[in-house]
């Protein structure tokens, strides 16, 4: 290379698969037609800072197949940073079914993920000058629960960010059936948050991993373990946050038509870290967050409603500035 790149804003990493989406309602075994797109929660974050116009490097490995290729061209297409996204041959790259649904419940989803390329992500993958690059990681309990490699990695990475005096984000995303136990999720994830600066556990999952049933309490528990700020998420009702010195519940914005729920807490870390970034107040990225989730639900697909940025400022106050560049 003649020149550097850039620095990152945001390093984040994952599994990405394929996902075809059901064209009517119904158990996916009985429709016909489906609509592909791309799915993964912590390439949704990816997706939507870096269509706010932030520098995003994404980590992963796809298998050599078309799928593989689907999300290399998603990634281009999106401007993504891939130097750290490897093609390892020996593996497929994961993809998944999605029902349609009608009333705004949450559809039926079936994976085809296990021995995916991603699934084998491990410390080999990696480098420390990229990452470091980055001022912020985001991290997704999605990702450490697909393999014990996977898992290290994860803690690698918040540790060397947290070692360098980097932010941290953690959505706990929680996904059951990949994990060995409940316990074993439980104190994963509790020790992923534990070195993160702001912590964003949905309602349901702030109770499943601390026992508290408080948005409150749940605040209170990951402070006590060294979170700057917990933000719980409470579904249309909005968001709890509290940081050591200030608490407060930001309104939901009301969504007449939900069209699809996946992908509302990505759009959500989408608000709350891009205005973080910006050096926003947390209650006003808080506020951007439940923007942001609302578009998200309104369409069908995982990242298809995250906005731009031009969309973005056009729903927001008019004194607000727009993305900081990378120091």
């Amino acid at each position: 290379m003649t020149h550097p790149h850039p620095a990152l804003d945001v390093i984040t990493y994952g599994e990405a698969m394929a996902m075809f989406v059901a064209a009517e309602t119904g158990p996916p075994a009985g429709v016909g037609h489906f609509t592909k797109r791309i799915a993964g929660a912590d390439l949704n974050v990816a997706i939507g800072l870096a269509r706010l116009g932030f520098r995003v490097g994404w980590m992963s490995r796809v298998g050599a197949d078309s799928f593989g290729q689907y999300v290399r061209d998603t990634l281009t297409k999106e401007g993504i940073d891939q130097r750290c996204v490897s093609t390892d041959a020996r593996y497929p790259t994961g993809f998944q079914l999605k029902s349609k649904n009608d009333d705004g419940s949450d559809p039926a989803v079936e994976y085809f993920r296990k021995g995916s390329a991603a699934s084998y992500l491990s410390l080999d993958d990696y480098v420390a000058a990229y990452v470091l690059s980055a001022r912020h990681l985001h991290l997704t309990g999605v990702a450490p629960a697909i393999s014990a490699s996977s898992r290290e990695l994860a803690f690698h990475l918040a540790c060397e960010m947290r070692a360098a005096g980097k932010t941290i984000s953690f959505d706990p995303n929680l996904r059951p059936t990949l994990w060995p136990s409940r316990a074993a999720m439980v104190e994963g994830l509790n020790a992923l948050a534990a070195l993160a600066d702001w912590v964003l556990p949905g309602i349901g999952e702030g109770e499943i991993l601390t026992g508290y049933t408080q948005p409150e309490d749940i605040a209170k528990f990951y402070l006590e373990r060294g979170a700057r700020g917990v933000i719980v998420k409470l579904g249309a009702q909005g968001a709890y946050f509290r940081t050591e010195a200030d608490a407060a519940v930001i309104a939901g914005q009301p969504v007449e038509n939900v069209v699809d729920t996946v992908g509302a807490g990505d759009g959500f870390a989408v608000g709350v870290i891009s205005a973080l970034l910006e050096g926003r107040t947390l209650a006003q990225a808080v506020a951007r967050g439940n923007r942001i989730g609302a578009l998200a639900i309104q369409v069908i697909g995982d990242s298809e409603g995250l906005p731009s940025r031009a969309e973005l400022d056009a729903l927001e106050p008019a004194s607000a500035p727009g993305a900081a560049s990378a120091t």
